[in-house]
Protein backbone atom coordinates (compact mmCIF):
# COMPACT_ATOMS: atom_id res chain seq x y z
CA UNK A 1 0.00 0.00 0.00
CA UNK A 2 1.28 3.45 -0.93
CA UNK A 3 0.51 6.98 0.18
CA UNK A 4 0.09 8.33 3.74
CA UNK A 5 -1.95 5.33 4.87
CA UNK A 6 0.66 2.91 3.57
CA UNK A 7 3.39 4.86 5.34
CA UNK A 8 1.43 4.82 8.59
CA UNK A 9 0.97 1.03 8.40
CA UNK A 10 4.60 0.25 7.54
CA UNK A 11 6.74 2.98 9.12
CA UNK A 12 8.99 2.04 12.03
CA UNK A 13 11.43 3.82 14.32
CA UNK A 14 14.08 2.48 16.67
CA UNK A 15 13.46 2.62 20.41
CA UNK A 16 16.07 1.28 22.86
CA UNK A 17 17.58 -0.68 19.98
CA UNK A 18 14.28 -2.35 19.04
CA UNK A 19 11.97 -1.58 16.09
CA UNK A 20 8.72 0.16 17.01
CA UNK A 21 5.75 0.82 14.74
CA UNK A 22 4.86 4.46 14.15
CA UNK A 23 1.19 3.51 14.28
CA UNK A 24 1.68 2.24 17.85
CA UNK A 25 2.98 5.67 18.81
CA UNK A 26 0.22 7.50 16.92
CA UNK A 27 -2.47 5.24 18.36
CA UNK A 28 -1.30 5.94 21.89
CA UNK A 29 -1.16 9.69 21.21
CA UNK A 30 -4.81 9.53 20.17
CA UNK A 31 -5.51 7.57 23.36
CA UNK A 32 -3.84 10.22 25.48
CA UNK A 33 -5.74 12.98 23.68
CA UNK A 34 -8.99 11.12 24.39
CA UNK A 35 -8.02 10.89 28.07
CA UNK A 36 -7.40 14.65 28.19
CA UNK A 37 -10.80 15.31 26.59
CA UNK A 38 -12.34 12.85 29.05
CA UNK A 39 -10.79 14.70 31.99
CA UNK A 40 -12.35 17.91 30.69
CA UNK A 41 -15.64 16.10 29.97
CA UNK A 42 -15.54 16.99 26.28
CA UNK A 43 -17.63 14.83 23.93
CA UNK A 44 -14.73 14.61 21.46
CA UNK A 45 -13.06 12.19 23.88
CA UNK A 46 -15.04 9.36 22.31
CA UNK A 47 -14.43 9.73 18.54
CA UNK A 48 -10.77 10.61 19.11
CA UNK A 49 -10.36 7.52 21.27
CA UNK A 50 -12.01 5.35 18.61
CA UNK A 51 -9.37 6.36 16.06
CA UNK A 52 -6.68 5.26 18.51
CA UNK A 53 -8.53 1.98 19.09
CA UNK A 54 -8.51 1.19 15.37
CA UNK A 55 -4.76 1.82 15.09
CA UNK A 56 -3.83 -0.16 18.21
CA UNK A 57 -5.98 -3.10 17.12
CA UNK A 58 -3.61 -3.57 14.18
CA UNK A 59 -0.59 -3.30 16.49
CA UNK A 60 -1.48 -6.05 18.95
CA UNK A 61 -2.37 -8.64 16.29
CA UNK A 62 1.09 -9.26 14.92
CA UNK A 63 -0.03 -12.46 13.16
CA UNK A 64 -2.52 -10.65 10.96
CA UNK A 65 -0.68 -7.34 10.55
CA UNK A 66 3.00 -6.68 10.01
CA UNK A 67 4.57 -5.94 13.39
CA UNK A 68 8.14 -6.30 14.69
CA UNK A 69 6.94 -7.99 17.92
CA UNK A 70 6.66 -11.77 18.11
CA UNK A 71 3.83 -11.77 20.65
CA UNK A 72 0.10 -11.63 19.96
CA UNK A 73 -1.82 -9.94 22.78
CA UNK A 74 -5.37 -11.01 22.01
CA UNK A 75 -6.74 -9.35 25.12
CA UNK A 76 -5.12 -6.05 24.17
CA UNK A 77 -6.41 -6.38 20.61
CA UNK A 78 -9.87 -7.52 21.68
CA UNK A 79 -10.34 -4.63 24.06
CA UNK A 80 -9.83 -2.20 21.17
CA UNK A 81 -12.91 -3.75 19.51
CA UNK A 82 -14.94 -3.45 22.71
CA UNK A 83 -13.60 0.07 23.25
CA UNK A 84 -14.92 1.01 19.83
CA UNK A 85 -18.39 -0.26 20.74
CA UNK A 86 -18.36 1.41 24.15
CA UNK A 87 -17.05 4.55 22.46
CA UNK A 88 -20.24 4.70 20.40
CA UNK A 89 -22.28 4.32 23.61
CA UNK A 90 -20.29 7.00 25.44
CA UNK A 91 -20.47 9.35 22.46
CA UNK A 92 -24.24 8.94 22.31
CA UNK A 93 -24.72 9.34 26.07
CA UNK A 94 -22.53 12.43 26.48
CA UNK A 95 -23.98 14.04 23.35
CA UNK A 96 -27.52 13.42 24.65
CA UNK A 97 -26.62 14.98 28.00
CA UNK A 98 -25.36 18.12 26.28
CA UNK A 99 -28.50 18.42 24.16
CA UNK A 100 -30.65 18.36 27.29
CA UNK A 101 -29.64 21.95 27.97
CA UNK A 102 -31.43 23.06 24.81
CA UNK A 103 -28.64 25.45 23.80
CA UNK A 104 -25.95 22.76 23.95
CA UNK A 105 -24.30 24.21 27.05
CA UNK A 106 -25.27 21.45 29.48
CA UNK A 107 -22.44 19.35 30.91
CA UNK A 108 -21.63 16.20 28.94
CA UNK A 109 -21.53 14.29 32.23
CA UNK A 110 -21.81 15.11 35.94
CA UNK A 111 -19.14 13.18 37.88
CA UNK A 112 -20.32 11.22 40.93
CA UNK A 113 -19.11 8.27 42.96
CA UNK A 114 -20.83 4.99 42.17
CA UNK A 115 -23.38 3.79 44.70
CA UNK A 116 -22.73 0.73 46.85
CA UNK A 117 -24.87 -1.42 44.58
CA UNK A 118 -23.11 -0.11 41.47
CA UNK A 119 -19.70 -0.87 42.99
CA UNK A 120 -20.76 -4.40 43.84
CA UNK A 121 -21.86 -4.78 40.24
CA UNK A 122 -18.49 -3.53 38.99
CA UNK A 123 -16.63 -5.87 41.34
CA UNK A 124 -18.70 -8.86 40.28
CA UNK A 125 -18.17 -7.99 36.62
CA UNK A 126 -14.41 -7.64 37.21
CA UNK A 127 -14.14 -11.10 38.78
CA UNK A 128 -16.44 -12.78 36.27
CA UNK A 129 -14.88 -11.04 33.26
CA UNK A 130 -11.34 -11.96 34.27
CA UNK A 131 -12.31 -15.54 35.09
CA UNK A 132 -14.04 -16.02 31.73
CA UNK A 133 -11.52 -14.25 29.52
CA UNK A 134 -8.42 -15.88 31.07
CA UNK A 135 -8.98 -19.42 29.71
CA UNK A 136 -10.14 -18.00 26.38
CA UNK A 137 -7.01 -15.89 25.99
CA UNK A 138 -4.81 -18.78 27.16
CA UNK A 139 -6.40 -21.11 24.59
CA UNK A 140 -5.84 -18.53 21.86
CA UNK A 141 -2.17 -18.41 22.80
CA UNK A 142 -2.17 -14.87 24.15
CA UNK A 143 1.12 -13.93 25.75
CA UNK A 144 0.59 -13.34 29.50
CA UNK A 145 -3.08 -14.43 29.53
CA UNK A 146 -3.84 -13.62 33.19
CA UNK A 147 -2.77 -9.95 33.25
CA UNK A 148 -4.09 -9.66 29.70
CA UNK A 149 -7.49 -10.91 30.95
CA UNK A 150 -7.61 -8.32 33.73
CA UNK A 151 -6.47 -5.53 31.39
CA UNK A 152 -9.26 -6.47 28.98
CA UNK A 153 -11.93 -6.67 31.69
CA UNK A 154 -10.78 -3.66 33.69
CA UNK A 155 -10.47 -1.48 30.61
CA UNK A 156 -14.03 -2.21 29.57
CA UNK A 157 -15.35 -1.50 33.07
CA UNK A 158 -13.38 1.76 33.25
CA UNK A 159 -14.72 2.89 29.88
CA UNK A 160 -18.27 2.03 30.92
CA UNK A 161 -17.76 3.92 34.20
CA UNK A 162 -16.51 6.95 32.29
CA UNK A 163 -19.62 6.92 30.10
CA UNK A 164 -21.80 6.77 33.23
CA UNK A 165 -19.83 9.51 34.99
CA UNK A 166 -18.48 7.39 37.88
CA UNK A 167 -15.48 8.96 39.61
CA UNK A 168 -14.47 5.38 40.40
CA UNK A 169 -13.50 4.72 36.79
CA UNK A 170 -10.17 6.49 37.35
CA UNK A 171 -9.31 3.97 40.11
CA UNK A 172 -10.06 1.09 37.75
CA UNK A 173 -7.76 2.60 35.13
CA UNK A 174 -4.95 2.88 37.69
CA UNK A 175 -5.32 -0.85 38.46
CA UNK A 176 -5.26 -1.62 34.72
CA UNK A 177 -2.11 0.44 34.23
CA UNK A 178 -0.40 -1.34 37.13
CA UNK A 179 -0.85 -4.67 35.34
CA UNK A 180 -0.21 -3.33 31.85
CA UNK A 181 3.22 -1.73 32.31
CA UNK A 182 5.19 -4.90 33.18
CA UNK A 183 3.29 -6.99 30.61
CA UNK A 184 3.98 -4.58 27.77
CA UNK A 185 7.62 -4.11 28.75
CA UNK A 186 8.19 -7.87 28.68
CA UNK A 187 6.44 -8.10 25.32
CA UNK A 188 8.53 -5.34 23.73
CA UNK A 189 5.65 -2.89 23.28
CA UNK A 190 7.72 -0.01 24.63
CA UNK A 191 5.65 3.00 23.47
CA UNK A 192 2.49 1.43 24.92
CA UNK A 193 4.31 0.66 28.19
CA UNK A 194 5.53 4.25 28.44
CA UNK A 195 2.03 5.52 27.69
CA UNK A 196 0.63 3.27 30.42
CA UNK A 197 3.01 4.98 32.86
CA UNK A 198 1.83 8.36 31.61
CA UNK A 199 -1.79 7.21 31.85
CA UNK A 200 -1.20 6.11 35.45
CA UNK A 201 0.00 9.56 36.48
CA UNK A 202 -2.74 11.18 34.41
CA UNK A 203 -5.38 9.02 36.11
CA UNK A 204 -4.30 10.30 39.53
CA UNK A 205 -4.80 13.84 38.22
CA UNK A 206 -8.12 12.92 36.64
CA UNK A 207 -9.31 11.28 39.85
CA UNK A 208 -8.56 14.42 41.83
CA UNK A 209 -10.26 16.66 39.23
CA UNK A 210 -13.46 14.60 38.97
CA UNK A 211 -13.55 14.18 42.76
CA UNK A 212 -13.44 17.97 43.22
CA UNK A 213 -16.17 18.42 40.61
CA UNK A 214 -18.41 15.85 42.28
CA UNK A 215 -17.95 17.56 45.66
CA UNK A 216 -18.77 20.96 44.13
CA UNK A 217 -21.91 19.52 42.54
CA UNK A 218 -23.07 18.13 45.89
CA UNK A 219 -22.41 21.50 47.56
CA UNK A 220 -24.55 23.26 44.96
CA UNK A 221 -27.40 20.79 45.43
CA UNK A 222 -27.38 20.98 49.24
CA UNK A 223 -28.77 24.53 49.57
CA UNK A 224 -31.45 23.75 46.99
CA UNK A 225 -32.55 20.71 48.96
CA UNK A 226 -32.56 22.68 52.22
CA UNK A 227 -34.60 25.50 50.74
CA UNK A 228 -37.08 23.03 49.29
CA UNK A 229 -37.48 21.33 52.67
CA UNK A 230 -38.09 24.70 54.36
CA UNK A 231 -40.65 25.68 51.72
CA UNK A 232 -42.54 22.41 52.15
CA UNK A 233 -42.47 22.78 55.92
Amino acid sequence: MTGPLGWLLDAQVSFAGSPVLVREIVGNVFGLAAAVFGLRRVVWAWPVGMIGNALLFTVFLGGAFTTPQAHDLYGQAGRQVFFFGLGLYGWWRWSRNRRRGGDGTAAAVEPRWATGRERLGLLAAAVAGTAVSYPVLAALGSWGPLPDAWILTGSLLATYGMARGYVDFWLIWIAVDAAGVPLLLRGGYYPSAVMYLVYGAFCVWGLAAWWRTSRASRSELAPISSNYAEAVA
